[in-house]
């Protein structure tokens, strides 16, 4: 098989190779960070858009931004992107999520309480909660921390697009390859791992609040290691 130039590649060629990370290295990378948000949600298949639409537009506007900024300077952007900013980022993002389903948690079992209280008071109404959830901003960014890890073909896309001298042209290519590697991992996670989350927390309801703590730790663990730089996505 001829190696494909990164100087002709284009976002037909963009788009295959970001299936093909898609549909390996990106899964295992994603794993970690998406499992235990899945394990302590609690909406399944058809709630996982919550989790996978931010952090997918996440992922593609980092794509995007690499490939824009690449076509703009005309130079290959992989040097700046492996900076501790991008570790910080990620971490920060992913601690975000964490406390997030923390306080969300802490939030619906103040109102089961609340309720509870309300029926044995009578007039009394529950009152509502308006506080603004943080977790998908959380997601876009732990998305984007992602995409900004490089790697082998996003390297080649980063390069082609400098070659365009295009800022348009090289945001094409990122979006192209991230339209690819952002497709298959979606697919998994919205069918697979979102359902395995739920049929878990079905199985194991007793264990629900240990769970969501498990999920809580593993995520901030996990996020303070990378923005540390322990951990290399």
């Amino acid at each position: 098989m001829t190696p494909i130039d990164p100087v002709s590649l284009g976002v037909g060629s963009a788009l295959l190779l970001g299936l093909g990370f898609g549909a390996g290295p990106c899964n295992v990378a994603c794993l970690p960070f998406l499992g235990p948000v899945f394990m302590a949600g609690s909406g399944g298949v058809r709630g996982s858009w919550r989790v996978l639409l931010p952090f997918s537009l996440g992922r593609l506007s980092g794509y995007a931004l690499l490939g824009a900024a690449a076509g703009s300077l005309g130079v290959i952007v992989t040097d700046w992107i492996v900076h501790p900013w991008v570790h910080w980022l990620l971490g920060g993002a992913t601690i975000v999520v964490a406390l997030s389903i923390l306080r969300r948690r802490r939030t619906s079992l103040g109102c089961a309480s609340e309720r509870a209280s309300s029926r044995r008071v009578v007039g009394i109404e529950p009152r509502t909660i308006g506080r603004r959830s943080t977790m998908p901003g959380g997601l876009f960014f732990m998305g984007a921390g992602m995409a900004l890890n490089p790697c082998a073909p996003l390297t080649m896309v980063v390069l082609a697009a400098a070659t365009t001298a295009s800022p348009q042209a090289g945001a094409a290519l990122g979006v192209a390859f991230g339209v690819g590697a952002v497709l298959l991992p979606t697919l998994i996670f919205a069918l697979g791992v979102a359902h395995l989350g739920e049929q878990v927390r079905l199985h194991l309801a007793q264990w629900r609040t240990p769970l969501e703590s498990a999920s809580v730790a593993l995520l901030l663990l996990l996020g303070t290691a990378t923005a540390m730089g322990w951990v290399q996505v």
